[in-house]
Formats: C-alpha cells, sequence, structure tokens
C-alpha cells in the first residue's frame, strides 16, 4: 500500500506561480515511478508530467518550460514547480504512483496503482 498526499494548491493570478508537493507513504519510494495528472471540469484526467525511478522526466507539450518535476527520494516527495500559470492550468491536480511499471506508458493513468486525494489550482485572470 502507498498513501500519497498533495498539497500546495490555490488560487493564484495568471503568470504567477505555485509548488505543488506530494508526501508518500508505505513503500520503497525510491522504487517507484511518480507522476502528476490533472482534471478539469468536464475533461478527462490528463498526464501533465512523470519522473521515473531512474530520475528520468517527461512533460506534457503545453507546460514544458513552465512546470518543473522533482523528487527526493530520502523525504519520499515529488514536486511540481508551475511557473507562468495560464488560465487552461485551471484543474484538480493529482499525484500518482506506479509500483510495477512493466511495459506501460507512464503518461497513461491506469498505469499508476496509486492516487493521492487532489489537489486543486485555479488560475485567475
Amino acid at each position: 500500500q502507498v498513501q500519497l498526499v498533495e498539497s500546495g494548491g490555490g488560487l493564484v493570478q495568471a503568470g504567477g506561480s505555485l509548488r505543488l508537493s506530494c508526501a508518500a507513504s508505505g513503500s520503497t519510494f525510491s522504487r517507484n515511478d511518480m507522476g502528476w495528472f490533472r482534471q478539469a471540469p468536464g475533461k478527462e484526467r490528463e498526464f501533465v508530467a512523470i519522473i521515473s525511478r531512474g530520475g528520468i522526466t517527461f512533460y506534457k507539450e503545453s507546460v514544458k518550460g513552465r512546470f518543473t518535476i522533482s523528487r527526493d527520494n530520502a523525504k519520499n516527495t515529488v514536486v511540481l514547480q508551475m511557473n507562468a500559470l495560464k488560465l487552461e492550468d485551471t484543474a484538480v491536480y493529482y499525484c500518482a504512483a506506479c509500483t510495477d511499471r512493466r511495459f506501460r506508458s507512464l503518461v497513461t493513468p491506469t498505469t499508476y496503482d496509486y492516487w493521492g486525494q487532489g489537489t486543486q489550482v485555479t488560475v485567475s485572470s
């Protein structure tokens, strides 16, 4: 079992920044691939950024250069630093953990075994 708790969401003006954190417990964090996803009202959950257990990162095209994902295996945390936020970044953001990827894609939500409760990010004009 893995427990994930997100924090750091909130209301920010367009162009501003937010830092989302995800605290993980219950398993060997360093062995997990981690991802951030988001879901806006009326839309499907979508991939935002992933960081593999080896530290390889990959981003949704629309957030490249604005968002940075990082992990601290000593603290069992994964962070999503979001800069230059846009109105279209408004969504509930979820942290996810994959404990056994095998050959599945890390941009696909169904690859992940555990999810946090989500944190709301609202970008205003």
